[in-house]
């Protein structure tokens, strides 16, 4: 239903609608990053917190916005795969870009590797752990497939290691000695213009979800697979802003540990809030492990390339561009029946 059936349920209107609401994430999106990275000078964060923390965690709202509007609507899966779909994106085309953007190779560093892209591979296996745990312990009677239900006491497990992630950040705040006292920063504006961004997201990721399920309904493309690719896309744009733009200014560090923080808040925190709202959900087990295979193979191939010389060169970038576009390659050969590697 497009804006609570204000708008005609046909097709060409859910194509609009999903332009316009795209535009109005980015829109919203651009208040909230600016916000957060003022409010972050003003509070004297390093550029690593900075990124993994505030600018991710707010660039993650579309795609948490997306998840609970989803679990709301007794769409579940649709914001499960958006979130699995951003995260792909934002492993694999995010430095892409960013690294493209700059003249001649993105920095990183050992905090960067060994700390953010480890422990955001520890948040995959967590959530796949989770999801065999639903399966084991809360099988759906009757289910052909794999399926089982994320109960709330299970959602804590993810929470409770991004609680841990957020006491090693405190951490380095606390050994961090800012070059920058945040003077000039009206408190009081960016923290309204951080609560508008908000405002702005709801109302769009509650619009895209409706003309989603729409040209769902019209071309039978499965829920899952929908929040991969379209739903996933659209909410991944704040993240691809903030990155590429933090990359050209010379701030490698918060680029990528933007994508990082940003995955790790979505994995950890996005779909746990979900279920928490919906009380329980069904996950297909024969669907999720799957793509959480891709997503570590693309975490992987991440790591490794920052890993030669703490820095992602040109060619490197592209060779993420590439492997993004055979996952597309790959999702809609699924799509069409063509692998049938995805179950149910």
């Amino acid at each position: 239903m497009v804006l609570g059936g204000l708008l005609p349920d046909t097709t060409p209107v859910h194509v609009a609608v999903l332009v316009v609401t795209t535009v109005m994430i980015w829109f919203g999106s651009g208040w909230l990053e600016s916000s957060a990275e003022e409010l972050s000078a003003y509070y004297g964060l390093p550029d690593v917190v900075q990124g993994s923390i505030v600018v991710a965690v707010g660039s993650s709202f579309p795609e948490l916005a997306s998840v609970v509007v989803t679990a709301l609507g007794g769409s579940f899966g649709m914001g499960v795969g958006a979130v699995v779909g951003s995260a792909i994106f934002n492993i694999l085309v995010i430095p892409a870009l960013s690294g493209i953007a700059v003249d001649e190779t993105l920095d990183s560093n050992r905090t960067i590797v060994y700390k953010e892209a480890q422990f955001y591979m520890l948040a995959v296996s967590t959530l796949v752990i989770t999801f065999a745990f639903a399966v084991i312990y809360f099988p759906v009677e009757g289910a052909t497939e794999l399926e089982g239900s994320v109960t709330r006491p299970l959602a804590a497990i993810p929470l409770l290691l991004y609680g841990l992630y957020l006491f090693i950040q405190w951490q380095d705040v606390g050994d961090h000695e800012s070059d920058d006292s945040g003077s000039g920063v009206a408190v009081v504006r960016e923290w309204g213009r951080l609560a508008g961004g908000l405002l702005i997201i709801l109302v769009a990721v509650e619009s895209l979800v409706g003309a989603v399920e729409g040209l769902n309904a019209a071309f039978g493309i499965p829920e899952f697979i929908a929040g991969v690719t379209i739903i996933a896309a659209a909410t991944s744009l704040p993240d691809a802003l903030v990155s590429v733009r933090a990359a050209r200014d010379g701030r490698g560090i918060t680029s990528l540990g933007n994508v990082l923080g940003s995955n790790t808040f979505d994995l950890l925190v996005a779909i746990p809030i979900g279920v928490l709202i919906a009380g329980s959900s069904t996950v297909s087990f024969t669907v999720a492990a799957p793509m959480m295979g891709v997503l570590t193979v693309a975490t992987i191939l991440l790591f490794t390339l920052l890993r030669t010389d703490l820095r992602l060169t040109t060619v490197e970038s592209y060779v993420l561009l590439l492997a993004y576009i055979i996952f597309v390659g790959w999702v809609i050969g699924e799509t069409i029946g063509m692998f049938g590697l995805i179950k149910g």
